[in-house]
């Protein structure tokens, strides 16, 4: 039997899953990770506990599926992308707390480098729109805040990377410091047009160019795991950001393909080969994951509050006592009875850009029961992915390319049938849910799989990919317009607040 083991280290936890080779899952593990929080608007992890609960989850798989590492052809790396450490090349030690993807602190520099005129050529050369989202301006207040870190960033002695550079770093004792091109492109500081750190970039935000890891495709030799660590010398072949890897794990391989990952928020990408193209419709351009030098792009919204709302819903109201109630309450109603919810609990994500909106509940009646609100909280997931996967196909349409015609779903929440088939009814089109639903991990799998020569090409990845269930549209497309009108209104009120 041939093996892959993915680590699949997220934000809330890590986790390792062995794959055969036709994708199936042998085993998994998971640890959870503290979360960190300093101040308001700061979130940070501690970069050894990310690579102690790593390596714990990977022995714990291997003995679960009762193999051993010689049985491991390759290791694939999928990762909580942004999320931004750094570390002494001599010792090893990080010099800091992880500032992790959501962490706000760097907003000054984000202000600062609008008003120096430069977003415009940030967001031609990376895809990305400025924001303290991306790696570059933590790892700008690294330096700067950190006691002596720039003297040493300016010396060579300190290393940057994401937390898959951070695992290689660990994996491999201290001698590859690499990333790979969907990691690399969520930093603002890549160019992904000539796949390389771009100097203006760096400059701009005057990080050291000594500082940043070899960037290599997402499917390549990354180097190889030190023998005393899992008791073999595996290779490391695969590498890539989680939502690039969660569309390669959907086989979303060609221009038109999209997949919707149904988390704790929404991340929706498009494939769009390997053409270049900004969106004219609020979303950002990044790169795919690349399985050789050849570029290839993708169009991604996010969604801030997608499952968040169903824990709101029981930690914060009250309505169930755990989320897997929210399906059945809200089917025991028709439809949501006029309530539409807009969970702007942290602001409006793509295509919208509305950080001050707030959420609201309306068309509330007489009438209205916990039901209605529980099916109105679901719908709200749906018309979020919805208004964003029409802001990609005005994308589409606007390069000459043919729109979306099926979404491929993952994440927690797409095992709700009620919430995929209101899905299918608003886009019109199939909604595929896949036999292996752990799409971000099987990515990083098939990568390792390609570069080690476990699979020959797509053609045979997409071969092995499988349609569990597909929903179909059943509303007409009068019908699904008029929701989708009321969503819109909806939306427009939590801005007027």
């Amino acid at each position: 039997m041939t093996y892959l083991l993915a680590l699949d280290q997220g934000t809330s936890s890590s986790r390792s899953i062995v794959f055969d080779a036709a994708g199936h899952i042998v085993a998994q593990a998971q640890r959870e990770l503290n979360q960190i929080y300093p101040q308001p608007g700061w979130v940070e992890h501690d970069p050894q506990e990310i690579w102690h609960t790593q390596l714990a989850t990977a022995r714990e798989v291997l003995l679960k599926a009762g193999i051993e590492a010689k049985d491991v052809r390759a290791i694939g790396i999928t990762n909580q992308r942004e999320t931004t450490v750094v570390w002494n090349r001599r010792t090893g030690q990080p010099i800091h707390h992880a500032i992790v993807w959501q962490d706000r602190r760097a907003e000054p520099t984000c202000i600062a480098l609008r008003e120096s005129g430069l977003a415009e050529t940030i967001r031609q050369k990376t895809g990305l729109l400025v924001d303290a989202y991306f790696s570059g301006t933590k790892l700008k207040w690294l330096l700067d805040n950190v006691r002596g870190a720039r003297q040493l960033a300016e010396n060579g002695e300190l290393a940057f990377g994401t937390v898959d550079s951070w695992l290689i770093w660990c994996l491999t004792k201290g001698t590859v410091h690499a990333t790979d091109v969907s990691n690399a492109a969520r930093t603002m500081l890549f160019n992904i047009h000539s796949n390389q750190w771009d100097p203006e970039l760096l400059k701009a935000l005057d990080i050291p160019a000594s500082m940043m890891p070899v960037v290599h495709p997402s499917s390549a030799h990354f180097g190889e795991v030190s023998p005393d660590l899992l008791g073999d010398a595996i290779p490391i072949g695969g590498v890539a950001g989680d939502q690039q890897s969660a569309s390669f794990g959907q086989a979303c391989f060609k221009a038109g393909m999209a997949k919707n990952t149904y988390g704790t928020g929404c991340f929706l990408l498009m494939h769009t080969g390997t053409q270049f193209q900004l969106s004219d419709n609020g979303l950002l351009t990044t790169s795919a994951a690349q399985i050789s030098t050849q570029t290839e792009f993708a169009m991604e919204g996010s969604v801030f509050v997608g499952g968040a709302v169903v824990q709101w819903l029981r930690d914060g109201l009250n309505a169930i006592k755990s989320s897997a109630e929210v399906e059945a309450l809200a089917q025991s109603v028709p439809d949501s009875g006029g309530v539409m919810m807009v969970p702007a609990f942290t602001g409006l994500g793509a295509p919208y850009w509305k950080p001050d909106a707030r959420g609201t509940i309306t068309g509330l009646t007489r009438g209205t029961t916990a039901a209605h609100i529980a099916r109105a909280a679901l719908e709200s997931i749906a018309f979020q992915s919805a208004a964003l996967l029409q802001a990609m196909g005005r994308d589409a349409v606007s390069a000459g390319a043919a729109p979306v015609s099926e979404l491929r779903v993952d994440g927690g929440a797409c095992i709700n049938d009620l919430l995929m088939q209101f899905q299918a009814d608003l886009l019109g089109i199939p909604v595929v849910r896949p036999v292996v639903t752990e799409t971000t991990a099987l990515g990083a799998a098939w990568l390792a799989g390609l570069s080690s020569g476990v699979y020959s090409n797509t053609d045979e990845l997409a071969s092995l990919w499988r349609a569990e269930r597909t929903f179909w549209p059943t509303l007409s497309s009068t019908r699904a317009a008029e929701l989708m009108g009321q969503w819109e209104h909806a939306v427009r009120q939590t801005v007027l607040q």
